[in-house]
């Protein structure tokens, strides 16, 4: 787990414990979206959160879309919010697969947060041009 707190955001270093469960809850909804849970990815998520001192425990009732969307509304900062949907855009793209459910939740998400459709697009877009160039990277200095 220590490769996994190396690797952890700052940003959450100064969000409350609430912040912190709500946002670990929020990607391992993320991840089982689409109905094509991938394992690794919530054992990361969980050991992630373990790394910021959450209790897997405490992440219970992830699968509960509206208990999530709720409890989303206690993120008051702009910038952790954003930065949500920047994980949560990250983490919709590591299959390769955007899918529509995967999309929609994002949405969701962002609207309960507050923030702008523009906005969601624009991070969304950076996002992809991140994971095209770290791509192009790899064929630069032929890591393939």
């Amino acid at each position: 787990m220590s490769n996994i707190t190396n690797i952890l955001p700052s940003y959450l270093n100064s969000a409350s414990a609430e912040e912190k469960i709500i946002f670990f809850k929020v990607l391992l909804h993320l991840a089982d979206a689409d109905g094509f849970t991938d394992k690794n990815e919530i054992t990361f998520i969980k050991e992630a959160a373990q790394a910021q001192g959450i209790e897997v425990d405490s992440l219970k009732d992830f699968d509960d879309e509206a208990k999530v969307l709720e409890e989303i509304k206690i993120i008051k900062n702009r910038h952790l919010a954003m930065e949500l949907i920047r994980e949560m855009c990250m983490l919709s793209h590591v299959d390769n697969i955007l899918s529509d459910e995967e999309t929609l939740f994002i949405g969701k998400v962002g609207i309960a947060l507050g923030i702008e459709m523009e906005k969601i697009e624009q991070i969304s877009n950076w996002v992809i041009d991140h994971i095209f160039w770290l791509e192009q990277a790899k064929v630069i200095f032929e890591e393939r």
